[in-house]
């Protein structure tokens, strides 16, 4: 059995203000950087034996501490890259709100895209055929990968066998453990969106 300990980046200033998508230069603020060292507290204590994070700096701030803890690297992953959000990259959910397309992307998540961006399903594909082949190579490893809430419930929602359009059923909220278990007759939710720091 291959254990992932998926991790959601810590809280940044503009974290329920602004579609950061993969807008460059979004570091942590100083509640992430505590977010950060108590998962370091959490995750520091168990056997890991890879370490990933997704390009973005707030994931690999967040997840930098646990690095630093265990003496290893950080693999810097685009397969768990946050969604490509395209033309809406940068908006505010204010103006968003405004825009019938993202009224139908949160209505029809399993056919939406966003406007020059992915769809939840090409992300679903990518991250999910990653972590099967970590499996594949490490059978009994533990991994702990720190990403983005669209990444992690589109894995979430491929291990619970659910629509992508029930994407509204599980929520992720930053600096939160969600624990996936991947074994011959395939992916497992044992800990969803767990809090270990507040």
């Amino acid at each position: 059995m291959t254990t992932f300990s998926m991790i959601r980046h810590g809280v940044h200033d503009i974290v329920d203000d602004i579609l950061v998508g993969r807008a460059p230069g979004v570091r942590l603020n100083s509640r992430g950087r505590e977010q950060a060292r108590r998962l370091a507290e959490c995750l520091g204590r168990k056997r890991i034996d890879l370490i990933q994070s997704s390009p973005q700096t707030r994931a690999q701030e967040t997840i930098e501490p646990i690095a630093q803890r265990l003496g290893m690297p950080i693999e810097v992953s685009p397969e768990i890259d946050e969604l490509d959000m395209g033309e809406w990259t940068g908006r505010s959910f204010a103006a968003l709100n405004q825009d019938p397309r993202w009224s139908q992307w949160n209505s029809m998540r399993g056919t939406a895209r966003p406007p020059n961006g992915e769809s939840m399903s090409e992300l679903q594909m990518r991250a999910v055929s990653h972590l099967a082949r970590i499996s594949s190579s490490m059978p009994k490893g533990h991994v702990a990968l720190c990403s983005h809430a669209e990444v992690i419930r589109a894995i979430a929602l491929y291990a619970l066998k659910l629509p992508l359009d029930d994407f509204h059923r599980v929520d992720i909220a930053p600096a939160t453990i969600s624990t996936l278990a991947i074994e011959r007759d395939g992916f497992e939710i044992t800990a969803l969106n767990q809090p270990v720091a507040s």
